[in-house]
């Protein structure tokens, strides 16, 4: 079993935790072989991170299975020097490293850029981290709710009693904290490029930080030029827009919801045909006069009666035969039962040991002609011995040597 092999042949060096661990699942996705280096009995948090497990409290964690899925694991410790020289010799062979920590932990421990590009100068160095590398917040531990609270992007209550639900006062799931592997991917891949081209690797950097900030520029980038941002003519003086009527989510007659995408005129005008409500065209829904609101209300008030007529799969089957844009609203439960869903074979299946047959999301990245099915994330240490030899060239004594913990090895 195996992911994609579109990466095939690249080998990347993986020192990371939590989230920033999601930059090489996405690698190990597409076909490149991780080496995850890990410490410590129990390895990356993540393995036990996460609200849901898998065969009770102490199985592994869901985040887990999918960001160290199809990585192979290599137990160092990166504070002796055994440790630190077998970190560097497999380098001389990969690709790239992956720093996933707080920025700046591979220099700290002496085996940063500088020490990586003497022993490979073609490699790429990928630091993942929540704060970045400089700035007077770089040694603030973070993460995900953190990076979109500083970014504007996460509504935070505090209430006066504890929240029921949620993290940090917000039911909002994350944003940043699961863009950064992707954003990590781009750059590293990019990078790579550039070495296979000039024969010189660089340090590339992604901060979670800096991924929510650049998330929505209507609004980041229209703060930032104020002086020159006026409102589009569209916009009401409350916020609105004049036809967001024609954007909006309707219950249906199921207890369900759709939500209705017709912004365009094309849909907008098809919908009304379909429906047989051709007497709303005239309803003026782009100027912004003292009438706009009660306009946009009293075709609101016509949607929501129209829209409470079917049921949300025969408004879907609707929009499909009369071109209108929209979809369905679904819970995650009716995502994972909605035709369309399961005709893209969206899922793969694996076998745990002493669980059985699980199901997992394949990765959205579609190749032609390959089917996706990546191993499960190793135990740690897993391949330790086999790296070790196979990669970094060592024999037994010197895998010994690296492996063994000084606080345990016999005095």
């Amino acid at each position: 079993m195996s992911g994609y092999s579109l990466l095939d042949g690249v080998r990347i060096l993986e020192v990371a935790q939590l989230a920033p661990a999601s930059l090489g699942g996405h690698l190990a996705d597409l076909g490149a072989d991780v080496i995850k280096i890990e410490s410590g009995p129990l390895g990356d948090p993540v393995r036990v991170g996460g609200s849901r497990a898998v065969g009770g409290e102490d199985g592994p964690a869901f985040m887990h299975l999918r960001w160290n899925r199809g990585k192979r694991s290599v137990a160092l410790d990166l504070r002796t020097p055994e440790g630190k020289q077998a970190f560097l010799d497999l380098a001389r062979s990969c690709d790239a490293v992956i720093e996933g920590m707080r920025g700046g932990y591979l220099d700290w421990l002496g085996i940063g850029y500088e020490q990586l590009r003497q022993m490979n100068p073609e490699i790429v160095l990928c630091t993942v981290s929540g704060m970045g590398t400089d700035g007077p917040y770089r040694g603030l531990g973070t993460g995900g709710p953190v990076f979109d609270a500083y970014a504007g992007l996460r509504e935070v209550s505090t209430p006066a009693q504890p929240p029921t639900e949620g993290m940090a006062g917000s039911t909002a799931p994350p944003i940043a904290m699961y863009a950064l592997g992707a954003y990590g991917a781009m750059g590293l891949l990019a990078a790579l490029h550039k070495a296979g081209a000039t024969g010189e690797g660089c340090h590339v950097e992604v901060a979670g930080i800096d991924v929510a900030a650049a998330w929505m520029p209507d609004l980041v980038d229209a703060a930032l030029n104020e002086d020159r941002s006026i409102p589009r003519p569209t916009w009401l003086p409350d916020g609105r827009l004049p036809d967001w009527p024609r954007l909006e989510a309707y219950r249906t007659s199921d207890g369900e919801a759709i939500l209705f995408g017709s912004h365009v005129e094309k849909f907008w005008h098809n919908f009304l045909v379909a429906v047989g409500r051709e007497d709303l065209i005239g309803v003026d829904l782009t100027s912004t006069d003292d009438g706009a609101p009660a306009r946009a209300d009293l075709v609101w008030r016509a949607l929501t009666e129209i829209f409470a007529q079917r049921t949300r799969a025969e408004w879907v089957q609707l929009f499909l035969d009369h071109g209108i844009a929209g979809g369905p609203v679904n819970s995650v439960a009716d995502m994972l039962a909605d035709p369309h869903f399961r005709a893209r074979e969206n899922t793969y299946r694996v076998d745990y040991p002493g669980v059985g047959e699980l199901e997992f999301i394949a990765s959205p990245v579609r190749v032609a002609g390959e089917k996706f099915a990546p191993a499960l994330p190793p135990v740690v240490g897993a391949d330790t011995t086999e790296v070790l030899r196979a990669v970094a060239q060592y024999d037994d004594r010197r895998i010994a040597a690296a492996t063994t913990d000084p606080a345990r090895a016999p005095r």
